[in-house]
């Protein structure tokens, strides 16, 4: 217990100098202060929303992991808890890796992966085994005494040290989990796991592999059911670009079939990215009261530069998005709630646009601008945010190319780049959400059919909105809310 009453010290303490920072997130749920990843634990219990996540509470660097902690009563409204887990045995030393959770007579319980390194190399010298905490509270866990649940690989093509990442949920009388993993030569896969209790697992079998272009790791894995469908969502790392795909370092996606429980394997189709832009991995979902299928990503991407850190400070998470089954594929669209956080508000109608416009009233750097734009004849048009002399980040559509261009050459400090993502106007419409806050940008095109999202780290002085177009097209409406800052600070009493 000292450990984790120390690292809440150490992230209160440095809490308040870490809040001064311009790029710090109002909607978006971050780290109090130092390094975050991946959500974990992402659950409904006792009237709340619960979101766990990767934390490291000693430097704005990746560390030995802690599960920090956030709960909300309508995925809005985010307060920081105390941190719920920390590496302080002999299974989980050097870290307590990613899991999800789920309630269970009334208890919250999560399985997470245990971490010890064996040698210097962290990709070959590890063990990696799976653990349980349980909590009566949804905020104090207690480990089980009989970690770990799951010791050691299946026996076969699994790698022994590669296996991480549990997902639990139950269907029927029992208890499912999937685990990241790749085979001995290095081919990503997850492995679909039994438990009538929670305790004693049974390996099944594996669920789902790549064909050899999906990349050597399966990371963070995720099943359910969506209209009819059963959907394994996963992080694979290591794809290869391919056209104006896989730019990323890692990639997140899904792919649809029909889970066999009996066997252990999905038959499925071809992957699918869950989002086009530069900063989203390792996405989590669960299903609340109201039968919602929620999901929440790290919007970040590993090895990126991330400017933040100089402020002490590393990571954030997406705004919950609602998934729902569309055409043929998943659509990702935002949370009814966020609406909750709409202020002063700005409506226009039919503005003409032709080679530049900018309309002096929209303006800002944390709001919500939904538009819905008639092509006409132009090739090239789109909305520049976050603009100033030097700075701005533009999302653009090319109808030769079929495709919505998020840029961030010109966004500020931080990395560059260029992300695409296809889409086909309809009636010759094309339909933006934008969600800006400080240091982030998420798009959502055509009521959610594609999302890019973006960390941005531009000057303060960037508040302007722009449109351009190579020939003359029609703004049908604009709307614009400036949006509330929602995100509560770890109380000192926590100390």
């Amino acid at each position: 217990m000292n450990k984790l009453h120390t690292a809440i010290e150490s992230v209160i303490k440095e809490q308040p100098k870490v809040n001064k920072n311009y790029w710090r997130l109002n909607y978006h749920v971050s780290t109090p202060a130092y390094w975050m990843n991946d959500p974990n634990g992402f659950s409904f219990f006792n009237g709340e929303y619960h979101l766990f996540y990767q934390h490291h509470p000693y430097s704005p660097e990746w560390g030995p992991m802690f599960w920090g902690h956030v709960k909300s009563k309508n995925l809005v409204h985010w307060e920081h808890m105390p941190i719920a887990l920390a590496p302080t045995d002999e299974y989980d030393q050097d870290g307590c890796f990613s899991g999800g959770g789920i309630e269970k007579d009334g208890s919250m319980y999560v399985m997470y992966t245990g971490n010890t390194w064996t040698g210097d190399d962290h990709d070959k010298d590890l063990l990696q085994v799976q653990c349980l905490a349980v909590s009566n509270d949804g905020i104090h866990f207690t480990k089980f005494k009989e970690n770990p649940v799951i010791a050691e690989a299946p026996t076969g093509d699994v790698h022994p040290y590669h296996i991480r990442d549990p997902k639990v949920w139950k269907q029927g009388n029992d208890y499912y989990c999937v685990l990241g993993s790749r085979t001995m030569d290095h081919h990503g896969q997850v492995l679909l796991y039994r438990s009538s209790d929670l305790l004693h697992w049974e390996f099944i079998s594996v669920m789902a592999k790549s064909d050899g272009d999906l990349g050597y790791m399966w990371e963070c894995p995720d099943v359910f059911r969506l209209e009819g469908h059963d959907v394994l969502m996963m992080s694979p790392q290591g794809v290869k670009p391919k056209g104006d795909l896989y730019h990323n370092l890692h990639q997140a996606g899904y792919v649809l079939g029909e889970l066999d429980y009996h066997t252990g394997v999905l038959s499925h189709g071809d992957f699918h990215l869950l989002d086009y832009g530069f900063d989203f991995y390792a996405p989590q979902t669960m299903e609340d009261p109201k039968g919602r299928r929620i999901m929440i990503a790290w919007m970040a991407m590993w090895e990126s530069h991330m400017p933040e850190q100089e402020y002490n400070w590393a990571g954030a998470m997406t705004i919950p998005r609602q998934l729902e089954w569309m055409d043929g594929e998943i659509y990702s669209k935002p949370v009814q709630e966020l609406k909750e956080l709409r202020g002063n508000v700005v409506r226009l109608e039919h503005v003409t646009v032709k080679e530049k416009k900018v309309i002096p009233e929209v303006i800002g750097d944390c709001y919500e601008l939904e538009v819905t734009i008639d092509a006409k004849s132009a090739e090239q048009f789109g909305v520049k945010v976050r603009v100033s002399e030097k700075e701005e980040t533009v999302i653009s559509y090319s109808r030769l190319e079929g495709k919505v261009i998020l840029d961030r050459e010109r966004s500020g400090k931080g990395p560059k780049g260029i992300r695409k993502a296809p889409v086909q106007l309809k009636e010759n419409l094309l339909h933006l959400r934008v969600f800006v806050d400080h240091s982030s940008v998420e798009v959502f095109i055509n009521e959610g059919e594609k999302v890019m999202s973006a960390r941005v780290y531009p000057s303060e002085n960037s508040t302007g909105i722009s449109f351009f177009s190579d020939e003359e097209i029609s703004i049908v409406s604009l709307q614009k809310w400036d949006l509330k800052k929602c995100i509560h600070p770890l109380s000192d009493n926590f100390a």
